[in-house]
């Protein structure tokens, strides 16, 4: 029996000592909070992760970089203002408003938001049955839309475009489906638009096109310049002929670039050697993701309204991207 006990203790002591909990001595682990698998966050999160353990080194220790689900930009905002994730990308308007405690933040500013960069640019997407007489945002009032789940990203942005035309929130139906909801109401005609900021071509939309008739309304003029003046990280944006099946001409629109954020505590060196590997392996993400070609040093500090960390910063320094 004795014999029997020893044996087990050097077993268990031999298992410990060769666990992954104890190799992982050797790595350091940093998560990317994305969005759900079904958007451009998740596939996008998943490739930089890739790229980063392939590439970064910090202390001698290899990085273990994941990317993780997540309910994206205002949840994500918040699991950083918290300090309960490493990495998030979130929506420079959302990065912004949770940076400064305004609008679905109001009054929980976030002052420990830094970011590490600017990613691509988010299309904003209006997109409205055929047969819905809307051709332009004003024509939205009294009808219903979408705008995702009430203090999302699209719920706030349709609370901001409906203020710039001068429409009350009252005066449209305002229906809260998620993306994949939404179009499934547009197909079953029980919706007549929705707001989609995402990366074009967004799969949803192509899909939807491909089987049904769309409008992509015009999202231009004096209401979009007077949203513009109060809120500068909207960018003017066209999204091309064709992009869609039945949209023949340019569409003028905005767009809202997708920001990689982390926060204050973050150490300085992993800051710098993680911003260093995304921007210097940006052909990499463009060979295996769509929108990772869009990624570069020239746009990296596009839209970017809140403090970078000092790591980023050091890099772009060293690149003459900050003077």
């Amino acid at each position: 029996m004795k014999k029997r006990f020893i044996w087990m203790v050097a077993v268990m002591l031999f298992a410990a000592f060769t666990s992954p909990a104890v190799q992982a001595a050797d790595r350091v682990f940093f998560a990317i909070a994305t969005g759900g698998t079904g958007g451009t966050y998740y596939p996008l999160g998943g490739m930089l992760a890739q790229l980063l353990s392939n590439n970064v080194t910090i202390g001698g220790k290899k990085l273990s970089a994941t990317a993780e689900t997540s309910n994206a930009s205002v949840a994500n905002a918040t699991l950083l203002g918290k300090m309960e994730i490493e990495s998030a990308f979130v929506a420079a308007d959302i990065l912004d408003a949770g940076f400064k405690g305004i609008k679905q933040f109001d009054g929980k500013a976030m002052a420990n938001l830094r970011a590490l960069g600017s990613l691509y640019p988010e299309t904003v997407q209006l997109v409205v049955r055929a047969g819905a007489s809307i051709n332009s945002f004003s024509d939205i009032k009294g009808k219903s839309v979408s705008s995702g789940a009430p203090g999302s990203g699209q719920w706030q942005l349709l609370g901001d475009l409906l203020e710039a035309h001068g429409i009350k929130r009252e005066e449209v139906k305002e229906d809260f489906s998620s993306f994949a909801q939404a179009v499934e109401k547009i197909k079953d005609g029980n919706l007549d638009a929705t707001l989609i900021t995402a990366g074009a071509p967004t799969a949803s939309i192509t899909e939807l096109s491909n089987a049904h008739d769309i409008k992509i309304i015009p999202l231009a003029g004096p209401g979009i310049e007077k949203l513009q003046a109060v809120s500068p990280y909207y960018a003017r944006a066209v999204l091309p002929a064709n992009t869609y099946k039945g949209q023949t001409a340019d569409v003028a629109t905005i767009a809202v670039r997708a920001i990689w954020a982390t926060h204050a505590e973050l150490d300085n060196e992993m800051a710098y050697q993680l911003t260093k590997a995304l921007y210097e392996n940006t052909e990499t993400l463009s060979k295996v993701h769509v929108m990772g070609k869009q990624i570069s040093l020239q746009t990296a500090l596009e839209s970017v309204s809140i403090p970078l960390h000092p790591g980023a910063e050091r890099y772009f320094k060293e690149k003459g991207t900050i003077k």
